[in-house]
């Protein structure tokens, strides 16, 4: 792993809290709190590896959550004209 030298080290950085669950259909869902990023994954494995890349390296910033969760982007509807 490389790092630029103007990087500040990580406890520094704000980590974005993302919540990973099952949504209604059982598939799993990483999603940042603010919807800034999500996923729609298999297995509950893939669906904490993206969460762990995406809010660059901060387990405790991610939160498995028991009850049903949907992928709710801002911004990614699509409306019937």
């Amino acid at each position: 792993m490389t790092k630029k030298l103007s990087e500040q080290p990580s406890s520094s950085q704000a980590a974005s809290v993302v919540f990973v669950g099952r949504n209604s259909r059982g598939n799993w869902i990483a999603r940042e709190q603010s919807g800034v990023f999500g996923g729609l994954f298999v297995t509950r494995a893939q669906a904490l590896k993206y969460a762990l890349v995406e809010n660059d390296h901060h387990p405790e910033a991610i939160v498995e959550v028991s009850f049903e969760m949907e992928l709710d982007i801002p911004g990614d509807r699509t409306e019937a004209g």
